[in-house]
């Protein structure tokens, strides 16, 4: 077993050293992020006031409003909601979806199909889904090389009226590398040149702070996301956001309260100082997530494992795609980073049927707020092909730790099969 840990040891400094120009360019744009962060609470004047909880209805929570503010400030975007009553990404995205599309129009998605559990968003029966609503949702799939094929894009948008275009940034579930910002900006301009003027959408999930731009800055007019993912830097223990023009996001608060109401109405009992301090080390928290995964993902490259995004490129998000030729051995791995992690470490996981999913699905999620995916984790669908889709960390240390007791896992593995 020493000459194992002797190995593995070499490996990861090997891997150190190879991605010394790469770490320093995250750091780089986690600096840029986080002056951008500090800026915006600056210039809203944030105190100690909108740490305070409210009860009721909530009105006058300051709180509630000024995080908004922060946010909006921070991605460039005219307005945000920042709610603990948006649930979970799935929930953010599903309030936008119903808060701007009205029975008739018209989704294009030219990013292929979205995440598991938008699926029933979209095409459910009888579960209240935009297919109930006569909402049309159309996908184009990706071209060879995983990205939006533009000839189908021209062509979907000549045929019919197309009230919104809806960009998913994260892979999801597909074997493919996430969109780059400068991706997602081409196809913002693209749409727009062909003379398209509804709402662009951007599921931005996994994908704050990895760059110094986001969606709202390069054309998207609406976005969401998670604060159990990136911008709640670890801290925030449930909520979603909403950003972009203040049309679509005041659209999105009449979905998320009542039409009547708006953002008037919304208290939180615990006082949302965990939301704004989460916030402002969410750049930070990226950034180490970010140069985690670049680690593992390396190590396990050089142990013949397919990963993607390649390890030469820079992280286009805080996920990471690692095929596996058995089921056993997908197993294996979700399982060991459950071992790696600080909460029920000891829980042998298996494969279950998990809410929003066709098939079992197995879920590494050892952290302190419940399935946070910018904290360690990683998850799986049992199904072929084998892959893995690994993500978080919130300290590159935790990170490199766990990286060492994967290997030394995978390789003894590999030893037990000799």
């Amino acid at each position: 077993m020493q000459k194992d840990e002797k190995m593995v040891e070499e490996m990861i400094l090997r891997q150190e050293r190879r991605f010394s120009e790469r770490f320093r360019e995250i750091e780089k744009t986690a600096l840029a992020n986080q002056e951008k962060v500090l800026r915006a609470f600056r210039e809203e004047e944030i105190a100690l006031r909108h740490f305070m909880p409210s009860t009721g209805y909530g009105y006058g929570d300051e709180g509630r409003r000024a995080l908004g503010r922060v946010y909006a400030r921070a991605f460039g975007a005219e307005r945000a909601i920042v709610s603990a009553a948006l649930l979970s990404g799935t929930h953010a995205i599903a309030t936008a979806l119903f808060g701007v599309l009205r029975p008739g129009d018209r989704v294009l998605c030219p990013t292929g199909v979205p995440y598991d559990t938008l699926r029933g968003v979209v095409w459910g029966e009888g579960n209240g889904s935009l297919r109930d609503f006569g909402i049309g949702f159309s996908v184009l799939p990706t071209n060879g090389d995983g990205k939006p094929d533009y000839s189908a894009l021209a062509e979907a948008l000549r045929k019919e009226p197309v009230r919104m275009i809806y960009l998913q940034r994260s892979r999801g579930y597909e074997l493919r590398d996430s969109f780059t910002i400068e991706e997602i900006e081409a196809v913002c301009s693209f749409v727009r040149e062909k003379g398209f003027r509804g709402c662009i959408f951007v599921d931005n999930c996994y994908g704050e702070f990895v760059s110094e731009r986001e969606p709202t800055q390069v054309g998207a007019d609406l976005m969401a996301g998670s604060l159990i993912k990136n911008p709640g830097g670890g801290l925030a223990p449930t909520g979603g956001y909403l950003a972009g023009k203040e049309e679509y996001v005041a659209m999105c608060e009449s979905r998320l309260t009542a039409p009547s109401v708006g953002d008037e109405v919304g208290s939180y009992a615990y006082g949302w100082q965990y939301y704004f301090q989460g916030f402002f080390l969410a750049p930070h928290v990226v950034a180490q997530s970010l140069k985690g995964g670049l680690l593992i993902g390396g190590c396990l490259e050089a142990l013949g494992y397919e990963n993607y995004p390649s390890t030469e490129k820079y992280p286009p998000d805080i996920t990471r795609a690692i095929r596996f030729e058995t089921r056993e051995q997908l197993i294996g791995f979700i399982q060991s980073v459950q071992e790696c992690s600080p909460v029920d470490s000891f829980v042998h996981l298996e494969p279950w049927d998990m809410p929003g999913y066709d098939c079992k699905v197995i879920m590494a999620a050892g952290t302190f707020v419940q399935g946070a995916s910018i904290e360690l984790s990683a998850d799986a669908p049992v199904r072929a092909p084998y892959i893995a889709y690994f993500q978080g960390g919130l300290t590159y240390e935790h990170c490199r730790i766990a990286c060492r007791e994967i290997l030394l896992r995978l390789l003894g593995a590999e030893q037990r099969k000799l």
